[in-house]
């Protein structure tokens, strides 16, 4: 263990820790914009600047890449470090558009964030911005060059996280921003559009293209629960405006750790206000072929009888149980359990294969 100084507090950390992880574990905040925890740090954007004193003289470093030594005396909020971020946001509103009012991800734009901290309105360096095309070719969301700050935060989601590699940084200069081998359409990658990197991304430049019907401030609540789509139990937030889910969010649950598949992201909830989703039993008349409203006891005595009518003459095996992948843990339990104790077989089986 080391001993150091962040902003006049006492830190003791394991050799090897980066600063801002030591800042972080007595509750010291410092900014960032590509940083991603666990993954060993890019140190893009310089967001994370912080004055380090040792063996008497001073300098700027950043945070997620300096790592702490014995004596060290960090000051993480200086005027001198926020003039150092201030340029930094400076520099990168010279080559964004600011046409915040507009954009899907105002009120969510971590960039947006650190300018208001920071009061920086716009840039104060002069000059023609580029304009480079939209890529709207994925299915599921969209991404805007001309909005990238290039933290490639969605890289490094897309490499080391997902493991997919299906974007990286093209071009060199002004030209650069994310996109896809010769660029080549998304769809034709072996992109998953599970969308990890647009909730990587801090700015509006990756955006899911259902966010045009909503801001993120127009959110009335936001409902932790667990995906649907099968049993891995990934744990994520409904988006909620108007009593109507509108959004997922990837929670950090213990079995996705903030991540989501497509189906999860972009296919687990729009089903809920479907007007064709069956919102109470059936029981089909005899008489005239259609089905009627019933109650759940109606419902649930017809089928039991069927099945034990099934079972009395036919025998044991001539019933078998197959749960849905969309299923959870224990309702798949429960039929494992009707089948084996109720229908006294081992016929049961799930279409899950994951």
């Amino acid at each position: 263990m080391v001993k150091l100084t962040i902003d006049g507090i006492q830190v003791e950390a394991e050799k090897g820790t980066s600063i801002l992880h030591a800042a972080e574990s007595v509750g010291i905040e410092v900014p960032t914009l590509c940083y991603i925890k666990d993954l060993l740090p890019d140190g893009s954007c310089r967001m994370c600047m912080v004055e380090i004193e040792s063996r008497g003289r001073t300098k700027m470093e950043t945070a997620c890449t300096a790592q702490v030594a014995e004596g060290l005396v960090v000051t993480t909020n200086s005027e001198k470090v926020r003039n150092a971020r201030r340029n930094i946001l400076d520099m990168l509103l010279s080559n964004h558009k600011t046409d915040c009012f507009s954009c899907p991800s105002n009120g969510d734009c971590k960039l947006q964030e650190l300018c208001f901290e920071y009061g920086i309105e716009r840039t104060t360096y002069s000059g023609e911005q580029t304009e480079l095309p939209i890529d709207d070719s994925n299915k599921f969301f969209t991404y805007n060059p001309n909005l990238c700050i290039l933290c490639h935060r969605c890289v490094n989601t897309c490499h080391k996280i997902v493991g997919r590699g299906a974007i990286d940084t093209m071009e060199r200069g002004f030209d650069s921003a994310i996109g896809t081998p010769f660029h080549i359409d998304w769809a034709d990658t072996n992109c998953e559009s599970c969308g990890n990197c647009v909730q990587a991304c801090p700015t509006g430049a990756l955006t899911m293209k259902r966010r045009k019907n909503y801001r993120k401030y127009q959110i009335d609540k936001k409902v932790l629960t667990t995906c649907p789509h099968c049993a891995t139990g990934c744990q994520y937030y409904l988006l909620v405006k108007d009593n109507k889910i509108v959004d997922v969010e990837a929670a950090d649950g213990p079995s996705n750790k903030g991540l989501l598949c497509v189906k999860g992201r972009s296919g687990s909830f729009d089903f809920v206000h479907s007007g064709d989703r069956i919102k109470y039993p059936l029981i089909k008349n005899k008489e005239t072929g259609e089905f009627e409203r019933a109650t759940w006891d109606e419902a649930l005595d017809l089928v039991a009888t069927k099945f034990l009518d099934i079972k009395k003459n036919y025998g044991t095996d001539a019933l078998a149980g197959f749960a849905c992948s969309r299923s959870t843990n224990e309702d798949i339990y429960m039929m494992q359990k009707l089948v084996r104790c109720g229908f006294g077989n081992n016929n049961v089986d799930n279409c899950a294969r994951v």
